[in-house]
């Protein structure tokens, strides 16, 4: 059996190819759609340097998200977006990019079911 850590890319492909080659490949994921509740925990660099504000206009562009983001005491930012799977993944794509404000030393995430009540994508 191989172990799949579902934040590192290389890994899952590697791991998925040698499952195919067994025939033991499990069923695709969740299908990009569905909706989704992703949190996400950014450390490094990323306060103080307008990370929130530009994480709000990466949601908008992405559109159809709805969620926060947050400065944490420890000085990581969280992120809570929900809509489809697909755009949360492209939300979380971009904090994972290099393309952001500061420096991302790490980015950890969580998927659950979306709990509502969010209007549109706020700072807090």
């Amino acid at each position: 059996m191989v172990a799949i850590h579902p934040t590192d890319d290389s890994t899952y492909d590697s791991a998925r190819e040698e499952l195919r080659a067994q025939g033991d490949e499990q069923p695709a994921g969740p299908r990009s759609e569905e909706p989704a509740r992703m949190t996400a925990w950014v450390r490094g660099e990323v306060q103080g340097v307008g990370f929130r504000w530009f994480t709000r206009a990466a949601a908008l562009r992405i559109g159809r998200l709805v969620g926060f983001a947050l400065n944490l005491g420890d000085g990581r930012v969280q992120i809570v977006a929900e809509g489809s799977r697909a755009d949360c993944e492209q939300l979380l794509g971009w904090l994972r990019s290099g393309d952001t404000p500061g420096r991302v030393d790490g980015v950890t995430e969580i998927w659950d079911t979306p709990r509502g009540g969010y209007q549109g994508f706020a700072i807090r």
